[in-house]
């Protein structure tokens, strides 16, 4: 069956595929992508969320980029991913964390299980959104802490040089890389996903307060931060 990268909307079962056969190149398009500062982002991501000594659980984690940020920051953490490539890279960066192949949509955890949970680059891929966002709220304790890091659509000056990028040198790169086809996927998936004030409604919907809105590289990234109720 042949799939419509370019829709931005894909089965559960069709994402987790394509990350398993980006798994090889994620990284690589992560910093080319970014021009590097993914890494500053999820490190600042942590370090708004984590306290040490909490127990940190990282969602979407992928190859465990935000997980060792995470950890740096003082937290105990487990990552969770459903793409057993990613997490094989995952383990291989940080062995001494615990990562689990899971569902951010059935995540595997008892109610208040952890004081944080973060989420880079990846709430935009899941089929249910509110419902991740409740979950997420599940498992925090009262007063936990949330994080989520994700690419947003800008406005202003930044706008053209956005769709320049995104859609035009993004795939491009993807397709010049070893399963980065999947990359043409990105600049849709990210045009259907809500904007930076309508998914902190989303997120107060879920059960969380004092939802804050941190707009980094002009607005293209956008970090949100809040409290579970």
């Amino acid at each position: 069956m042949s799939v419509n990268y370019e829709s931005g909307r894909l089965a559960p079962d069709a994402v987790r595929r394509m990350f398993d056969r980006i798994a090889p190149v994620y990284d690589a398009m992560n910093r080319t992508m970014t021009a590097g500062l993914d890494r500053r982002w999820r490190r600042l991501t942590a370090e708004a969320v984590v306290r040490p000594g909490n127990a940190v659980l990282d969602a979407c984690c992928g190859t465990g980029d935000l997980a060792v940020a995470a950890a740096r920051a003082g937290g105990r953490v487990t990552g969770i991913d459903f793409s057993e490539p990613m997490l094989e890279r995952a383990r291989r960066k940080a062995p001494e964390l615990e990562w689990i192949r899971g569902d951010l949509l059935e995540l595997p955890f008892d109610a208040a299980s952890f004081d944080a949970a973060t989420v880079g680059f990846g709430v935009r891929n899941v089929d249910d959104l509110q419902r991740a966002l409740s979950e997420l709220r599940r498992v925090l304790r009262p007063g936990g802490r949330l994080g989520i890091l994700e690419i947003t659509r800008p406005r202003g000056p930044l706008a053209p040089f956005y769709r320049l990028w995104f859609d035009g040198v993004v795939p491009l790169l993807g397709k010049l890389l070893p399963g980065g086809s999947a990359y043409t996927y990105l600049p849709a998936s990210v045009r259907r996903f809500p904007g930076p004030e309508e998914l902190g409604e989303m997120i107060q919907a879920a059960g969380f307060r004092d939802v804050r809105v941190r707009l980094f590289a002009g607005g293209i990234v956008a970090l949100h931060t809040a409290d579970a109720v």
